[in-house]
């Protein structure tokens, strides 16, 4: 769980009939396809757009989206000393402060995730994370001492050292911080899509280095296919492919952000109640919900939680959530795939 800003997660494949010539796909007459990339939040955007009108130019998108993603830096990035939200991590005030319309949305989304997830979504373990070398810090990845981990856990703890309102945020600990990595790539890609849906275009597919947004359909008047990947860092397969349509998408895995020490492999994804790296062997958690943002959040909380404990949530809550475990049995790499009941009923 680095922070996103900088370090791009992509774990799928986009997957249409057309995808080596997208502008060779059979449209209507009044239709042209647009598509958009570019670098946003230390990582790749992309842009696949159906415009049904003919009205819009994939030069005044781009623009757009380019002042619409730099505003979204301006409020979530923590790599901008600048941004909003770096400036609420530099102060030490516990007094309540008021903040934009966007923060107080991924805020409250966040919180709501956390409460919900066992505590193990968590804005305020970036301390942790950068402790054991895997922040924005120039750390070395090493692991830490017990008396460092204990120390870095008394600064965390979304439910006890924050507090969140409508409008509002509240250090409960003066030395608490905040990092957005695992729900601010999701919202940026909601924002686009707004933007989008502002023009009136119905069939799109927005993605930030991973997360992403379908609405509609494509080019090929079929739901998007998404093509999730085989979590190995050393075989970039596709492990299976997804109809996805006017819903959000995120996969989250604990395979290309690691370290090994003394024979134990240490993952970036931290267990937000042990402050250690977790142990358990799903490897991947591909989320699919009603937008990007949560689908984000909630790919990195249900990674956390593991399957069996994850599953259950999945499942109370009704959610299409697709996880992949390494088989401990096996004697070489092997995959075990279980599905949500929801996400079951979805690829049905």
């Amino acid at each position: 769980m680095p922070d996103n800003f900088l370090i791009s997660r992509r774990n799928f494949m986009i997957m249409p009939a057309c995808l080596a010539a997208l502008s060779a796909c059979k449209l209507g007459s009044s239709a042209s396809v647009l598509k958009v990339a570019g670098f946003t939040m230390g990582t790749n955007y992309s842009i696949v757009a159906v415009d049904h009108t003919q009205s819009l130019s994939e030069e005044e998108l781009r623009t757009d989206i380019d002042k619409a993603l730099l505003q979204v830096n301006a409020q979530l990035s923590n790599w901008d000393a600048t941004s909003e939200i770096s400036r609420f991590n530099a102060s030490t005030s516990t007094d309540s402060i008021a903040v934009s319309p966007a923060l107080a949305e991924v805020m409250n989304a966040a919180d709501t995730v956390h409460a919900a997830s066992d505590g193990q979504f968590d804005v305020t373990v970036g301390p942790l994370i950068d402790l054991w070398g895997f922040g924005a810090a120039d750390n070395t990845a090493q692991t830490p001492t017990a008396e460092a981990i204990e120390a870095t856990l008394r600064t965390s703890g979304q439910n006890r050292t924050l507090r969140v309102s409508e409008q509002s945020l509240q250090k409960q600990t003066p030395g608490t911080e905040i990092y957005l990595s695992a729900i601010g790539k999701g919202y940026g890609v909601d924002v686009i899509a707004r933007k989008l849906e502002s023009y009136g275009i119905k069939d799109f597919m927005v993605e930030i280095g991973g997360d992403l947004y379908t609405a509609g359909l494509n080019p090929d008047g079929t739901p998007w296919q998404i093509g999730i990947e085989t979590p190995d860092a050393h075989d970039r397969t596709m492990h299976e492919v997804v109809g996805l349509s006017n819903m959000g998408m995120a996969t989250s895995g604990d395979y290309r952000n690691y370290f090994e020490q003394d024979g134990v492999r240490y993952s970036h994804i931290i267990d937000t109640k042990t402050g250690r790296p977790i142990t358990h062997t799903t490897a991947s958690v591909t989320v699919l919900t009603e937008n990007a943002m949560l689908a984000d959040a909630w790919a990195t909380a249900m990674l956390v939680l593991g399957k069996e404990r994850g599953l259950e949530i999945a499942n109370n809550r009704e959610m299409a959530v697709l996880f992949i475990e390494r088989d401990s049995n096996a004697t070489h790499t092997k995959f075990i795939t279980t599905p949500s009941a929801r996400f079951s009923e979805m690829q049905a």
